[in-house]
C-alpha cells in the first residue's frame, strides 16, 4: 500500500528535493546573521556622546547578556529540534527575532536596548543545531563534509553581508536605528520562504530517497517495535554520554572567543585604528567573513579527499597557523590593506575548522537522530567562550576608554592554539556508524528495486 501512495521517483526529483533544502537551510542562517550583526555595526554611532555616549564596557556588558542567552538557548533548541523537528523551533526563533530587531532600533535607553538584546540571544541560538539538524539528515557521511563545506559558507557569507547591509543602511538612512531595522525587513522575508520551502526529513517528501526510511525497495522496520521505541529517546541521550562529542565542545569554547571578538568588535577597532566611517568599517569587518566561504569549502574537501573523513587533521592545521596569525595581527601596519589581507587571513583559517567541529563532526558522531543535540550541546559548550570573546575588549579597556588590542589579539592567540593542542588526540578519530542516506550516483540505478 505504501509503494501505491508514495511512488518512486527518478534521481533528478531526488536531487532536486536536497538542493531545496540545502538553499533554504543555508538561506535561513543567512538570514539570522542580520538582526544578529545590527549591534557591532551601530556601536560606531552609539559611542558618540551627541547619540547615546555609550562606553566600551557597557557594550561589553551588553554583549555579554546576548552570549550568555546564546549559549542557553544552543542547550535548549538542539535538544528541542531532536524531539519537535526543525521547522518549529527554526520559524519561532526566526519571527521573534525579527520583533527584537525592530524594537531594538526603537530603544531610547540603553538597559532596554540590553534586554532585547538578550532575548535576540535566545531567538539568534534557535537557528543553527537545527538547521545542522536538518542539512545532515539528507546528506550521507561519504559525502558530508564536502557538502557541509559549501553549506557552512552560510554564517560566512551572511557576516559579510549582514555587516556590509547594516553599515549601508545606517548611513543610506542617515540613522543607526536602521541599521537594525533594514535587515529585520529582509529577515522577513526569508522568514516567508522558509514556510514554503523547508522539510524537516526525507520522509516529509513524497519521493524514495534511497537508504532512508522511505526507501520502498528496502524492508521497512515496524515503528511500534521496542528497538525503534528505544530509538527515540537516545538521541537527547547519547550525544552527552559521547566521549567524543564531549571533547569536541571543549575545544569548540576555545575556538569561538575569536570569532565573536572580531564579529562583535571588528568594526570598533577598524573605526578606531584606520578611522574609518560607519559604512566603511562595516565593509572592512566583513573581510573576515569574506575568506570565510573559501576556508570552509577548502576545509571539506581536505577531511573528505585527503585524509578520508577525518575532520581533526584539518582542524589542527589551521588552528596552529591561526595562532600565529593572531599574535602578529595588532602588529600589521594600520592601513586599509593590511588589516584587509589580515582579516581575510584570519577568516580563512577561522572557518574552515569551526564548520568541520561545529557542523560536519557534531552530525558525524552525533548520529542524525541526535545531531541536533549535539551540535547544540558543541555549540552551546563554545557560546560560553564566545561570551568570554565578546567581553575581552572591556575587560581589557581603561578608564579612559581606551582598549589594549594588542594584548586582546595575543590572549585570542593562546585560546586558538590550546584547541589546536587540545585536538591532536582525535588526530585519527571517525564515527563508527550512521553514515546517513546514500548518495546518488551511476551505482544506483533510476527506479531500483
Amino acid at each position: 500500500m505504501a509503494r501505491s501512495i508514495i511512488p518512486r521517483v527518478n534521481p533528478p526529483d531526488y536531487k532536486s528535493c536536497r538542493a531545496q533544502i540545502f538553499f533554504i537551510t543555508w538561506l535561513a542562517y543567512v538570514g539570522f546573521y542580520l538582526t544578529r550583526k545590527a549591534f557591532a555595526v551601530a556601536k560606531i554611532e552609539l559611542q558618540k556622546e551627541e547619540v547615546w555616549g555609550i562606553s566600551k564596557t557597557t557594550m561589553g556588558n551588553i554583549d555579554l547578556a546576548y552570549l550568555v542567552a546564546y549559549a542557553i538557548g544552543q542547550f535548549i533548541w538542539g535538544i528541542t529540534a531532536d524531539r519537535v523537528g526543525t521547522r518549529r523551533v527554526v520559524l519561532t526563533g526566526m519571527l521573534v527575532s525579527i520583533v527584537m530587531a525592530v524594537v531594538a532600533g526603537a530603544s531610547t535607553i540603553t538597559v532596554l536596548l540590553g534586554v532585547v538584546l538578550f532575548i535576540q540571544g535566545l531567538a539568534q541560538s534557535t537557528g543553527w543545531a537545527p538547521l545542522t539538524k536538518n542539512i545532515g539528515s539528507f546528506f550521507g557521511r561519504r559525502e558530508r563534509g564536502r557538502v557541509l563545506g559549501f553549506w557552512c559558507s552560510n554564517y560566512a557569507v551572511g557576516g559579510l553581508v549582514a555587516s556590509t547591509y547594516a553599515g549601508w543602511a545606517a548611513q543610506h538612512f542617515g540613522d543607526w536605528r536602521y541599521a537594525f531595522w533594514v535587515p529585520a525587513a529582509t529577515l522577513l522575508g526569508i522568514w516567508l520562504l522558509f514556510i514554503i520551502l523547508q522539510r524537516d526529513k526525507p520522509e516529509d517528501f513524497s519521493v524514495s530517497f534511497p537508504g532512508s526510511v522511505n526507501d520502498f525497495s528496502r524492508p521497512q522496520a515496524n515503528p511500534d517495535t521496542p528497538s525503534e521505541a528505544a530509538a527515540t529517546d537516545a538521541p537527547v541521550i547519547s550525544p552527552y554520554r559521547n566521549p567524543v562529542v564531549i571533547h569536541l565542545a571543549a575545544v569548540y569554547f576555545f575556538l569561538k572567543p575569536t570569532r565573536y571578538m572580531i564579529l562583535f568588535w571588528s568594526p570598533l577597532y577598524l573605526n578606531e585604528k584606520l578611522g574609518t566611517g560607519i559604512a566603511e568599517s562595516g565593509f572592512l569587518s566583513g573581510m573576515f567573513e569574506l575568506a570565510g566561504p573559501l576556508g570552509v569549502i577548502c576545509g571539506g574537501f581536505l577531511s573528505d579527499l585527503v585524509f578520508r573523513s577525518r575532520r581533526m587533521p584539518v582542524c589542527v592545521i589551521f588552528f596552529l597557523l591561526l595562532a600565529v596569525l593572531l599574535f602578529l595581527f595588532n602588529g600589521l601596519p594600520a592601513n586599509r590593506l593590511a588589516m584587509g589581507m589580515g582579516l581575510l587571513g584570519i577568516g580563512f583559517l577561522l572557518f574552515a575548522p569551526d564548520s568541520l567541529i561545529s557542523a560536519t563532526a557534531a552530525i558525524d558522531f552525533g548520529t542524525q537522530k541526535g545531531s541536533g543535540t549535539a551540535a547544540g550541546l558543541i555549540n552551546g559548550v563554545g557560546s560560553i567562550g564566545a561570551a568570554v570573546g565578546g567581553y575581552l575588549p572591556a575587560l581589557l579597556t581603561s578608564d579612559d576608554n581606551v582598549t589594549d588590542w594588542d594584548m586582546v589579539f595575543r590572549i585570542l592567540a593562546c585560546f586558538v592554539l590550546a584547541a589546536g593542542l587540545l585536538l591532536i588526540p582525535l588526530w585519527n578519530a571517525v564515527p563508527k556508524e550512521d553514515p546517513g542516506p546514500e548518495t546518488i550516483d551511476d551505482s544506483i540505478p533510476p527506479n531500483s528495486e
